[in-house]
């Protein structure tokens, strides 16, 4: 008889809480070095559970989106004690989006409203994707967030989702005191596919003469859907996000007339960077997208923008849906948290020296 998913998720706790050697022995023995770095132990675990499971190109992105909850549902943690979470629907480019605002006491009222995008390729992902992060923000970062179900592909292709977390930014800057955050100014976040979002907002923002964000918070984003960079190479099978899995998702995510070159989509291959928001930029080591958000952060340094960078060496993609499961993910978020709030206090001044920069 099949486990439920409260048994099979004690039944996984209580396996990730063995010792570090007896949890390596599990997955196959050793350590998992690659490129310098070497991956925590419970994601090696992991990463060895699901090895012979089909491949998410054998699945329909509807078939992706339960069985991915599911597995979430397993390793994410419990949202953060003594946040509010209100429901609510906030619009879309083309109609009214659901929405989830988060909101914690302590929160300081000088720092901007910050409108989230979850992970998910732009495929898969929804509300309860990005939640326990979100309250992670909310209380550490101490700022109101504002986490918005942006349309999926392939039903809604590019760049519907991007467009629809755009209008839900531009009404943030006119309603942020409903969240007890300031009138007229905004931040924006996202991971991995939310990070891409929150890139290219912050180049419209600049290219159409709009608000520009106070923030971009760029968690192991997509910033070149058409990246051959080493690292897609190096953590090409790493796991959960895989180089093949990457290329099924924008295989949903693009439509057959576009370019993967347009800065809407690939937003690292814009030409002009200067004078873009400040940002902060997290990376996880193994992970094929690691170079994008390394070579972000040169970038946006070389353009005089301000950016904090840090790179979290030892976890794999998409670790802040890990929290519950992988203490050194929960341990990262609260760090990213601690970020952004110095960035909204002091600005986005470097606080990690990129690999090849003087300390």
């Amino acid at each position: 008889m099949a486990l439920d998913p409260a048994a099979r998720r004690f039944q996984l706790q209580a396996v990730l809480g063995l010792p570090r050697p007896l949890l390596r022995a599990l997955a196959g023995g050793g350590v998992v070095y690659k490129g310098g770095r070497t991956l925590d132990p419970r994601f090696q675990y992991l990463a060895s559970r699901a090895r012979g499971a089909p491949p998410l190109s054998s699945f329909s992105p509807a078939e992706a989106r339960i069985g991915g909850a599911a597995s979430l549902a397993e390793v994410i943690g419990r949202p953060e004690p003594g946040v509010r979470i209100e429901y609510l629907t906030v619009p879309g480019a083309e109609g009214p989006i659901a929405a989830r605002a988060y909101r914690h006491p302590d929160q300081d009222p000088t720092f901007p409203l910050m409108v989230f995008a979850h992970f998910g390729g732009g495929v898969t992902g929804d509300l309860d994707t990005c939640e326990v992060f979100c309250t992670i923000l909310a209380r550490e970062a101490r700022c109101a967030v504002l986490s918005v179900d942006y349309r999926l592909a392939p039903e809604h292709r590019f760049p519907a989702g991007l467009e629809d977390v755009l209008a839900a930014y531009r009404w943030a800057l006119d309603n942020g005191p409903r969240f007890g955050a300031p009138l007229g100014r905004a931040a924006v976040g996202g991971d991995s596919m939310g990070g891409n979002f929150a890139a290219v907002i912050a180049q419209e923002m600049k290219r159409l003469g709009e608000t520009a964000p106070d923030l971009q918070l760029l968690v192991y984003p997509a910033l070149d859907v058409a990246s051959e960079s080493p690292s897609m190479t190096t953590y090409g099978d790493a796991f959960p996000l895989t180089a093949e899995t990457m290329a099924w998702f924008m295989g949903h995510y693009m439509g057959p007339g576009d370019s993967p070159g347009d800065p809407r989509l690939s937003p690292l291959r814009a030409r002009d960077l200067a004078g873009l928001a400040p940002a902060v930029i997290v990376t996880a080591g193994f992970d094929p997208l690691l170079d994008q958000g390394e070579s972000y952060a040169r970038r946006l340094r070389k353009a005089g923008v301000p950016v904090i960078y840090r790179c979290e060496d030892h976890l794999a993609h998409a670790f802040s849906a890990f929290t519950g499961a992988v203490p050194a993910a929960d341990a990262a978020c609260r760090t990213i948290a601690a970020l952004t709030r110095e960035a909204f206090m002091r600005g986005a001044a470097p606080s990690e020296a990129l690999p090849g920069e003087a300390a």
